[in-house]
């Protein structure tokens, strides 16, 4: 679910009407709602509560300081693909023994940082990554805990882009190699085997492919607990997010999924993984990052310009590809609503941005309610992958992030400022 809704045909984040927003702070905007954020943080805290576990946020879904600093009030650990999100994390108040640092190339820096910083785990990608760390830590004078990350060759119904536990990734280690790399790396004097982990993808939305996972890995766990006494099974995240909303049939309730609609919950989701998880004995880690905050934020921007070629509508708007790349990137389904509901007549549109790339676009040839010029959209389900990923493409200034609390309201991020996009650059001598 989350908290957004209309009320008096004006959509509301909690109990705050978006077009005061856009009107006060300008567009484009994105608006985070921190009810929805803790409820979906507490709806799998409870969910998993049969088993010892510890939630690890995804970091890379979304790092904006006041989020990060939100979860980790709740206890949440989390995932870092870098040394500059373990560094934002901690700028946060995360506690780095609640980190797990995962990626496929991570440098000999990041590693010596956070050992010192002392985080929980690294999830190791390869060989040599083991190696390197080994060889660090054994600089440092200091014993690394790692976790080998599985490749359990399970395909996920999800985007090619966002798929990572076949064999055609980068990710992980083969399911079959494991036992041996456990083996090698039980003689590195500076390598505590601490657990084992795995991720299969992004955006899943059955529960059928975690399961199948699962079962497959649990045997291997198991026979790597009993061998190396390790503590915990990290069976990654990935769980996804519905981009459909009640809210655009006009219905007033708040979100509940299209009716008939099988949804993953956290609910779900635990009731078939808990059961075989729950004899291993292990502490549990999850590591969600689009099921806690996708929908728990919105891009907001402004028509600009209704432009009509032929057959053809354009809705053209001032936030960009830059600002909200999913569509472009992974031909992804963002639902977009008036920001004033006028209950007038529709028409077919492709709502588009003012980057020079035909790429940029937010949908095509979607059914929409008429606007004109200086109406206000809601782009849907930004909050993750959203603002994480934006660019100064065409230099374009970063947009502004606002968190919302009840009535309450926080500039979390300012607008980024066009004379900030080249202070960091010098002209070269021979040319002032």
């Amino acid at each position: 679910m989350h908290y957004f809704r209309y009320i008096n045909d004006k959509l509301c984040c909690e109990g705050v009407s978006v077009y005061s927003l856009a009107r006060r702070f300008g567009t484009p905007l994105y608006v985070y709602s921190q009810a929805t954020l803790v409820t979906h943080y507490q709806k799998l805290q409870s969910a998993l509560a049969p088993v010892e576990h510890l939630i690890c946020f995804s970091v890379k879904a979304n790092s904006n300081l006041s989020v990060l600093r939100l979860l980790a009030s709740l206890g949440s650990g989390f995932d870092v693909v870098s040394g500059g999100e373990l560094q934002r994390v901690l700028a946060a108040g995360g506690e780095p023994s609640k980190c797990v640092f995962a990626g496929v190339g991570k440098t000999e820096a990041e590693i010596e940082f956070a050992l010192k910083r002392g985080i929980y785990c690294f999830n190791v990608e390869s060989e040599p990554e083991l190696e390197r760390i080994n060889r660090v830590a054994a600089r440092l004078r200091k014993t690394a805990p790692v976790a080998v990350r599985v490749n359990p060759n399970v395909a996920a119904a999800t985007h090619a882009k966002i798929t990572t536990g076949t064999y055609t990734t980068k990710f992980g280690i083969p399911f079959e190699e494991i036992e041996s790399v456990y083996a090698r790396a039980a003689k590195l004097k500076h390598v505590r085997l601490r657990g084992v982990q795995m991720h299969i993808g992004s955006q899943i939305t059955t529960v059928e492919p975690f399961e199948e996972a699962v079962r497959k890995t649990v045997p291997l766990v198991q026979s790597l607990k009993e061998k190396y006494g390790i503590e915990f099974f990290s069976v990654g995240g990935g769980m996804g997010i519905v981009y459909e909303s009640a809210l655009a049939s006009g219905s007033p309730r708040w979100w509940e999924g299209p009716a008939g609609k099988d949804l993953l919950t956290p609910t779900r989701y635990a009731s078939r993984l808990v059961p075989l998880l729950k004899p291993l004995g292990l502490r549990i880690i999850v590591e969600p990052g689009r099921l806690v905050v996708g929908n728990a934020g919105i891009l907001v921007t402004r028509v600009e310009y209704v432009k009509r070629i032929g057959s053809k509508n354009f809705v053209i708007v001032d936030a960009g590809m830059n600002d909200l790349i999913r569509p472009t990137l992974y031909d992804a389904y963002h639902e977009i609503l008036p920001v004033v509901r006028k209950r007038n007549a529709t028409f077919c549109a492709d709502v588009v941005g003012p980057i020079c790339e035909s790429g940029d676009f937010f949908c095509k040839d979607r059914v929409l309610p008429k606007v004109e010029q200086g109406d206000y959209l809601a782009i849907m389900s930004a909050g993750a992958y959203g603002f994480v990923m934006a660019s100064n493409y065409n230099s374009r200034p970063l947009p502004a992030e606002l968190l919302v609390n009840g009535n309450r309201v926080a500039v979390v991020r300012e607008r980024q400022r066009v004379s900030a996009l080249w202070e960091d650059e010098k002209l070269a001598p021979w040319l002032k």
